[in-house]
């Protein structure tokens, strides 16, 4: 059942049972990150071709596996080494890259039953919410008038509202005449996020303030 359909040397039927499997596989890791987390179309064309290339790859050096890992890197460093990945992405990036190494080698069956077990795994963890927590940080982003000592400016206010709170950044912006003060906090029960935001308007002079998810600033 786990054995190559590879022999000594690679035959036509063998070539395009591996490839054809491998586009197959491919097609399910796309659909599956597409369903399970937010990607732009090219991505998802990405996935899907993915595993035919790792497989040609290997395919090409004779089943060395050693040298078609090396070729695969290269490959992927090309495309992949200066673009800012959230885990999710990476993630689908190596099942692909996996399930290419596995029908490059001729491994039909195993990375067809290796492909639907992590599928089915990644869309259970998906449906749980697996480590998804019910409180999570928040970024605040708030702009002040460059004259304003910002540094005990809203503390009254982060001791009614938040359980947490640290600056992580500031910066100047509009030409030097503001600051952009970056915190993470962390939202008490049952807070009124309007009211929350409506109290931080009256000191910084009704200049923008933004609330967001820290996870989903990071993780899109």
């Amino acid at each position: 059942m786990f054995n190559s359909i590879i022999g000594d040397s690679l035959t036509p039927a063998a070539f395009f049972i591996c490839l054809g499997v491998a586009f197959v596989l491919g097609l399910i890791i796309a659909i599956v990150h597409q369903k399970t987390t937010r990607s732009s179309g090219h991505f998802i064309t990405t996935l899907a071709i993915l595993p035919m290339l790792v497989a040609m790859a290997i395919m090409l050096v004779n089943g060395n596996l050693g040298a078609g890992v090396a070729t695969v890197g290269v490959f992927s460093l090309v495309r992949f080494r200066s673009i800012a990945g959230n885990s999710r992405s990476i993630l689908s990036i190596f099942f692909a890259m996996a399930i290419g190494l596995a029908t490059g080698v001729g491994y039909v069956t195993f990375a067809a039953l290796f492909t639907v077990l992590v599928s089915i795994a990644i869309v259970f963890l998906k449906f749980i919410n697996f480590g998804v927590s019910a409180n999570l940080d928040k970024k605040l982003t708030i702009l002040v008038p460059e004259d304003l000592d910002y540094t005990e400016m809203f503390d009254d206010i982060f001791a009614n509202y938040t359980k947490a709170h640290v600056l992580e950044k500031s910066k100047t912006t509009n030409m030097g005449s503001m600051f952009e003060l970056t915190y993470r906090i962390t939202m008490k029960n049952d807070i009124n996020e309007k009211d929350f935001i409506d109290k931080i308007r009256v000191k910084n002079g009704n200049l923008k303030v933004a609330l967001s998810h820290c996870l989903m600033e990071e993780e899109l």
